[in-house]
């Protein structure tokens, strides 16, 4: 009998093509933002935010808006 196809894998695998950060991708960026001291994390808040805003009802892409959450939480821890 001939299997199915695997939707599991065809999920993961659009989600990867969207630019969607896996869990090592958002470990990697937690560690190299708590190595950041507090100016360059504000600044690449500030890029995030940038980045997160509707212009001309243009959606962000996950990626960004995951970006945006990361380094809002190290800003946080700091506060």
């Amino acid at each position: 009998m001939a299997r199915g196809r695997d939707l599991r894998r065809e999920k993961s695998d659009k989600l990867s093509d969207a630019g969607v950060m896996s869990s090592g991708d958002l470990a990697e960026m937690r560690r190299s933002l708590s190595h950041l001291n507090i100016d360059a994390v504000r600044h690449a808040y500030h890029t995030a935010y940038a980045r997160c805003r509707m212009v001309n009802d243009r959606v962000p892409s996950a990626r960004s808006i995951q970006e945006l959450v990361q380094v809002w939480k190290q800003l946080w821890k700091w506060r």
